[in-house]
């Protein structure tokens, strides 16, 4: 064999060897690195894939957009190619994950089932359909929603009528509405000016905002109790790059995604929102309403029809059923 056919046949072996065995795969992220997600999930991944695969699978993250801008796009970014992961909420793009996002409702989750055990449950048979083209690393819950106000103290859903509610999708929307206020959909990213201009005059969304979106120096009325249900979360990754990796290498990415690090997700949500509202309710600034019994029983009155209405928009009663594991 010729020197330069060796040459070839070399380099070539290097570069199969080079992509098969040593990747860093980009993972695209919203926010900056100091939100839960970057030490939760992204962190983690990267952790854990290296220790399986000897350093040949790696996780960066690209913080604050850098691999583009707009929270709702990145589902897409990771089917185009732009990032190989990608977190996000169904709720941006609401009309894709119609059934994922049942296990935002009011009371369609128990409040004392973690979310992430109730959407894989569900995930195989019902909700695979809605993530085309990814293989799902992680799906998880947020902490109850509460309403995070500016300027005006929430007991009854009376309180609401005429507000300007943010949401972050199609459920949240359905659940403000019932109460009486006006729903206004957009990224948690742009919450604090809408807040601080005075375009909206409050949110529903979990208490970990107030220190991952520094909501805390916007809002002054923190209302908890209401059943206002929960945020949903995915990490995704581009079935292409997993369909291309090595036997092992999937191996490893499936030993560490799934259930595991979708808890890991939903528990570190959850740490966020304790310590958020622990330093809100420090803070001599804010009223924060903790309702009672009987005012719970009004929000619960008030958005009683939602669930069911919800579900049967979507065709999901069987999705709901799982998700339960009934």
């Amino acid at each position: 064999m010729k020197l330069n056919t060796l040459i070839i046949a070399a380099s070539a072996a290097i570069a199969v060897s080079t992509h098969a065995f040593s990747e860093e795969l980009k993972f695209a992220s919203f926010t900056p690195p100091f939100h839960t997600i970057n030490a939760s999930v992204i962190e983690k991944l990267n952790t854990d894939l290296s220790a399986a695969t000897n350093g040949a699978l790696t996780v960066r993250g690209y913080h604050g957009g850098e691999l583009g801008a707009g929270p709702a796009e990145q589902y897409i970014r990771v089917l185009q190619g732009a990032a190989d992961m990608a977190w996000g909420l169904p709720g941006y793009t609401s009309s894709q994950f119609g059934k994922t996002m049942i296990a935002e409702l009011p009371g369609a989750i128990p409040e004392d089932m973690p979310g992430y055990e109730a959407l894989w449950r569900a995930y195989d048979k019902h909700l695979s359909g809605e993530f085309p083209g990814t293989k799902p690393l992680a799906l998880w819950t947020s902490e109850p929603n509460i309403f995070i106000m500016r300027n005006k103290v929430i007991r009854t859903p009376a309180d609401l009528a005429g507000l300007k509610i943010r949401v972050a999708g199609a459920t949240a929307a359905d659940v403000a509405t019932a109460l009486g206020a006006t729903p206004v959909q957009m990224p948690a990213s742009q919450i604090y000016n809408a807040m601080q201009t005075g375009l909206i005059d409050g949110v529903i969304t979990g208490a970990s905002t107030l220190k991952d979106f520094k909501l805390d120096e916007v809002a002054d009325s923190l209302t908890l109790g209401a059943p206002l249900g929960r945020l949903v979360f995915y990490t995704v990754l581009n079935g292409n790059v997993y369909d291309d990796l090595t036997t092992d290498q999937k191996a490893a990415i499936d030993a560490v995604s799934g259930a595991g690090l979708s808890k890991n997700a939903e528990d570190a949500w959850l740490k966020t929102a304790t310590e958020a509202l622990k330093v809100a309710r420090a803070d001599s600034a804010n009223t924060i309403t903790d309702l009672t019994d009987s005012e719970r029983t009004a929000f619960t009155k008030a958005v009683s029809g939602v669930v069911q209405s919800y579900v049967k928009r979507v065709d999901g009663a069987a999705a709901l059923t799982a998700m339960e594991g009934k």
